[in-house]
């Protein structure tokens, strides 16, 4: 293993750490069981990366030949279900967790989308024969979103992407940057870039309330 690919590794793990806990952390709030809880966050995890792969042409996905992304990802979302479990056991009388975890899952996703896009953009160089900038942004905004789409779709929201906070913006803004200093400052560093700018956006568009126009009288709740 290389040092591109051991870092590609690493921002992974954390990238599927972060989609992990956010999952299973939406499911936790609609009520599900153990099961489910794990289900979410082991989809919400490997889904953006499932769809990358499926367009890239890689069947099975690489999660099939790879089960550690999957496994870890079970692990650290059944952690996160007993750790808020036996948290809300202890504490049932002053257990508000709806805005603490509304908070943590805004950061988590904020990590997850900036990292996982900025690995299917190395993923589609790695398969793509030839430069083609639309297919690397696509690739990349897919694999950032996909999981996100995936969660809130299971778990019975709207898709977070749709209604709120800049959110795949951010992810294409952060893609475009990345494939324009590919071939200039190296992949490790456009890869950090894009994910910086991703995540720069996402907090700005939190703070400053950006969001893409609505029509009047359908705003999101």
């Amino acid at each position: 293993m290389d040092r591109f690919d051991l870092f590609v590794l690493i921002i992974e793990l954390i990238s599927i750490t972060s989609y992990a806990i956010s999952g299973s952390m939406a499911a936790i709030k609609k009520g599900m069981d153990t099961f489910g809880v794990v289900m979410i966050g082991v989809t919400t995890s490997v889904g953006g990366g499932m769809i990358r792969d499926i367009i890239l042409g890689i069947t099975p996905p690489k999660i099939f030949f790879n089960p550690v992304y999957a496994i870890v990802a079970a692990v650290i979302s059944l952690a996160t279900f007993l750790v808020i479990y036996r948290y809300a056991r202890k504490n049932s009388e002053e257990f508000h967790m709806n805005r603490v975890m509304d908070g943590i899952l805004f950061w988590l996703d904020t990590i997850g989308v900036g990292i996982f896009t900025m690995v299917g953009i190395a993923t589609a160089y790695e398969i793509s024969d030839a430069w083609n900038g639309f297919l690397l942004c696509f690739v990349g905004v897919i694999t950032g979103v996909g999981g996100g789409i995936m969660r809130d779709i299971l778990v019975g929201n709207r898709p977070y992407i749709f209604v709120k906070h800049f959110y795949a913006c951010a992810s294409i803004i952060g893609a475009i940057v990345c494939i324009l200093l590919w071939q200039i400052s190296g992949r490790i560093i456009a890869m950090l870039t894009g994910a910086g700018v991703v995540v720069i956006l996402r907090l700005l568009a939190a703070k400053y309330r950006w969001n893409m126009p609505h029509v009047p009288g359908y705003d999101p709740e």
